[in-house]
């Protein structure tokens, strides 16, 4: 095998029950169901290349959302970071009074 060698992921039994969850809720965005079956898939033993071909996506992107499970814990994994700079707003025509 070429390149770096992947550290083993270890899941805690709580965390592979949340992941699992999101999994299976309607309302999941996709970008944190595709991170949970990138993180459940890795922890489960596969390869890079394996978890990559099966969810089409980069291996790249596999050690980036592994990396930052190791940095950040769960919730640094699945959620982007907040941004910086002005919030969007939206415009909202004002309301006329009777």
């Amino acid at each position: 095998m070429r390149g770096r060698k992947p550290k083993p992921l270890k899941l805690k039994r709580q965390e592979v029950t949340e992941l699992q969850s999101l999994l299976r809720d309607g309302h999941t965005p996709q970008r944190v169901a595709l991170r949970a079956r990138i993180l459940l898939a890795r922890a489960n033993g596969e390869r890079v290349e394996q978890v990559a071909a099966k969810v089409e996506q980069d291996p790249a992107t596999i050690w980036r959302v592994c990396e930052r499970y190791d940095l950040g814990g769960l919730p640094a994994a699945l959620y982007d970071a907040t941004r910086s700079g002005r919030p969007r707003t939206f415009f909202q025509p004002p309301t006329q009074a009777d």
